[in-house]
């Protein structure tokens, strides 16, 4: 009899700087080269991913931005990585610094436990 492997949704916390090519480039040029070389080559790749982008340079001189993205598998996640490393984003315009990767609540479906971490008010 065939068992049902459970589907856990991946969290990555894509550390970047950015680099002197990009920083030359204006905001226009930023906005363009992002929507026509990196979100196509996304959006060709895979599929079941979201993301969210947070400015980090004014509180921090290593990474200047945190890329959060959420895949609802782990496969979804490595097409994902596959498809940035194949667009300029990845070690042209941005270093990636670090690659943080978890499922959330982890220790709580390991252990058949509510969440105790996650709070919501």
């Amino acid at each position: 009899m065939p068992t049902e492997e459970a589907v856990t949704p991946v969290t990555a916390f894509l550390l970047v700087k950015t680099t002197p090519e990009w920083l030359g480039l204006t905001v226009q040029q930023r906005v363009d080269a992002f929507t026509t070389q990196v979100v196509p080559a996304i959006e060709a790749k895979t599929t079941g991913v979201r993301s969210r982008f947070y400015d980090t340079e004014f509180y921090s001189a290593r990474v200047t931005d945190v890329w959060v993205w959420e895949a609802d598998d782990h496969h979804a996640y490595q097409l994902l990585i596959d498809a940035l490393r194949e667009t300029p984003f990845w070690d042209r315009y941005f270093e990636v610094v670090d690659l943080l990767v978890g499922t959330e609540n982890g220790y709580a479906r390991t252990y058949g436990l509510d969440a105790v971490a996650t709070i919501a008010t």
